[in-house]
């Protein structure tokens, strides 16, 4: 059977939802799915809404039911929706009560496999309990690393004979896998929602799926190495970022001697007292080439850098220097091209005595920095991001972006305002009894 695309809708604006499924739906046959955060956010009205834009195409209910099988299968039927959704870790009866009440109320149920912890058996279970069909989870982490993503689908497609959905960041580079392993639905939400042009990206799935030929997709691959962490990091901004960290705060108010610069890498870090600029100028030695030098020399004059010690990290291969203190000869540093980020400028320098240490944890204005962490930074300001979490970081920091990329679209293509787009006004608190709610 030819493997179909399913639209998981999981913005929480039904009408950002709604705009991208007719987008979709533009670019050929498709099923549309009302995931789970729209569905707690606009409730069953995102079903029935769906259910009149598209009254011929199949509509999933991803309520993922771990309780009350029955009477969330009878009200997401009596929605409008064609298919269901229960978690396979669900208690036996919750399975069982979902396949009755879907046979009751002619709405079809998908077992969703996520967190089981042997998906195989529980597929067995589904089949023959009388599901229609179940949905597996492949690890967007083992896509990036060379890994098989798709060994659980490959193997829970040969123990049952219903129809096998997979879903998990999947893109036109990775979908015609998904189809050779065993598929019968790819299941597909941000490459399509987030595209700057959703009929586009729908329209290359497609084929992708059709064809079994890879696709590009305007979506970036998850990172894992180093060098694709350096990459996402200065390809998307210190907001986003700020924003992928639940708005972080940075350093900020610093002179940055490249005003367009985007930068990052891996922290090296000094300390010294003002004016002296020995352990500065020895760390430079300790840098790899891509490394960050930060610096705290107490953010007052006498100057520790300058142009000479700005040729030594240049030749050095370092991505950027950081110092909470002051520079001098600005305008040659300017010159040489290497991002040079400043508490302050000053035309005189100290003296190099040795004083300070490095390789040492800083604190600098409330932020803590550690060797090794990863330090970002462009015009808006500065960013250190946890040695351990950056993989994770970059991850969230380029999905702020496409998410941004896509707000861009909506405001430019439909002529909406920002607060409309992102229906400002129904997400602010409200104000009950004196006291701010949610």
């Amino acid at each position: 059977m030819k493997a179909r695309l399913q639209l998981a809708l999981d913005q929480v604006d039904l009408h950002r939802a709604l705009r991208a499924a007719h987008e979709a739906v533009a670019a050929g046959d498709l099923i549309l799915e009302v995931g789970t955060p729209l569905l707690k956010a606009e409730g069953l009205d995102a079903v029935r809404k769906l259910r009149e834009a598209f009254p011929k195409h199949d509509i999933v209910c991803d309520a993922k039911t771990m309780d009350a099988g029955r009477l969330e299968l009878e009200t997401a039927a009596k929605a409008g929706a064609t298919m269901g959704t229960v978690l396979g870790v669900a208690s036996d009866s919750t399975i069982e009560e979902c396949v009755e009440a879907g046979r009751n109320y002619g709405i079809r149920v998908l077992v969703d496999l996520l967190g089981c912890p042997d998906p195989v058996a529980r597929a067995r279970f589904a089949a023959e309990v009388g599901a229609d069909a179940v949905n597996v989870h492949c690890p967007i982490d083992e896509q990036v690393r060379g890994g098989d993503p798709f060994e659980t689908l490959r193997q829970v497609r040969a123990a049952v004979s219903i129809p096998v959905t997979v879903a998990g960041g999947i893109t036109p580079k990775t979908a015609p896998e998904a189809v050779e392993a065993g598929a019968s639905v790819i299941i597909v939400g941000g490459a399509i929602t987030k595209a700057r042009d959703a009929e586009a990206a729908t329209a290359a799935l497609l084929e992708a799926i059709a064809t079994g030929v890879p696709g590009e997709s305007e979506m970036a691959d998850r990172v894992s190495s180093e060098d694709e962490i350096r990459r996402i990091f200065t390809q998307v901004s210190t907001p986003n970022i700020s924003d992928a960290m639940h708005r972080a705060w940075g350093w900020h108010g610093l002179h940055l001697t490249v005003p367009d610069a985007r930068i990052a890498g891996k922290a090296v870090t000094c300390r010294t007292v003002p004016g002296d600029w020995a352990k500065p100028v020895e760390a430079i030695d300790v840098c790899e080439p891509g490394d960050v030098l930060v610096i705290d020399a107490g953010g007052v004059p006498p100057a520790v850098w300058g142009e000479l010690a700005t040729n030594s990290a240049k030749n050095r291969g370092l991505a950027a220097v950081v110092v909470f203190g002051a520079i001098r000869d600005t305008r040659d540093i300017r010159a040489l091209g290497l991002p040079v980020f400043a508490r302050t400028v000053s035309s005189n320098a100290g003296e190099p005595k040795g004083f300070g240490e490095i390789g040492v944890t800083l604190r600098v204005d409330g932020l803590e920095v550690r060797p090794g962490d990863w330090i970002v930074g462009d015009a808006d300001g500065l960013l250190v991001v946890p040695q351990g979490k950056a993989v994770e970081i970059a991850n969230r920091a380029m999905y702020c972006l496409e998410a941004e990329n896509r707000i861009r679209a909506e405001i430019c293509g439909g002529g909406e305002t920002l607060a409309q787009v992102v229906d400002l006004y129904k997400w602010e608190k409200k104000v009950v009894g004196g006291e701010a709610e949610d």
